[in-house]
């Protein structure tokens, strides 16, 4: 198992190159990373392995696909026991319009990232779907007006 202190600094530039554009070849990461390709490739392997590297996606742009609405659901629920919780988990991994989801400790116990096409959508499912939901008590939604950064995921400085 990898953890911070076993990544060495040609690991985190791995990381750091990957996170910018991780549809790049080999050839082109060891080239960035100043190391040959096949010991270039036995690390990426080995942090994909250990899971530091979870995956690789497209970033698509929502607005071109003609989904216009971002917005953030804070919902507290009338029960925390594990089982609600572990419930109200399950019910957002399925709801399509939330794209990432946190539960989170203060006021509310989740925070839903959500996309939708357009503002009617967007309320159809906070009435319908999140605000009927078992267990829900509280939801407090914030439009978003412009991103301002979008940036991977990870700080990695250097």
């Amino acid at each position: 198992m990898l953890s911070k202190s076993t990544l060495d600094t040609i690991d985190w530039k791995i990381l750091r190159e990957l996170q910018d554009d991780g549809r790049m070849t080999n050839v082109e990461l060891s080239r960035r990373v100043g190391i040959s390709a096949p010991p270039c490739l036995r690390r990426v392997k080995r942090l994909e392995d250990s899971g530091v590297i979870r995956g690789y996606r497209a970033l698509l742009n929502a607005k071109d696909l003609g989904l216009d609405v971002v917005a953030f659901c804070l919902v507290g629920l009338q029960h925390q026991s594990d089982a609600e919780l572990k419930a109200f988990a399950e019910r957002a991994r399925n709801w399509s319009l939330v794209r990432r989801a946190w539960m989170v400790s203060g006021e509310s116990d989740f925070m839903l990232h959500c996309v939708a096409s357009d503002l009617s959508t967007f309320q159809t499912f906070v009435i319908e779907e999140l605000t009927s939901a078992p267990n829900v008590d509280t939801v407090r939604t914030a439009l978003t007006i412009k991103q301002v950064k979008d940036e991977g995921l990870v700080s990695i400085d250097g």
